[in-house]
């Protein structure tokens, strides 16, 4: 697979983990009590986040001036979660998801224009 339709590939694995976490917030009223209450979706939730983080990962590997703000703490949450997962705090989720996931989207959704095959 050449360089570019790799780096599509990943825009659009990091687009349908944008996509499934608002669907299923979207399903909920958006509240934080709401979300600490149901490990189902915050179970969901983390694991998307964990996938984005390592989409983006490696997209940097092919591509590391790739115009994704905020792309290194992507990864580094992607860590925190695999490798620190037993003090993650349920407040961070929550931030990443309301405060930066549609900054995320509206990036990705643009360079998806740049990268489509």
């Amino acid at each position: 697979m050449d360089k570019r339709r790799d780096i599509e590939k990943r825009l659009n694995d990091v687009l349908a983990s944008v996509l499934k976490i608002e669907s299923f917030i979207a399903s909920k009223p958006k509240r934080f009590d709401v979300f600490c209450s149901d490990e189902m979706l915050r179970c969901a939730v983390l694991l998307n986040i964990a996938i984005i983080g390592e989409a983006v990962n490696q997209i940097l590997k092919i591509e590391p001036e790739i115009g994704i703000s905020s792309s290194r703490q992507i990864v580094c949450t992607r860590n925190y979660i695999i490798h620190g997962y037993d003090s993650l705090d349920n407040e961070i989720l929550w931030s990443i998801v309301i405060n930066h996931l549609p900054l995320l989207k509206m990036e990705i959704e643009n360079l998806l224009t740049v990268y489509k095959s």
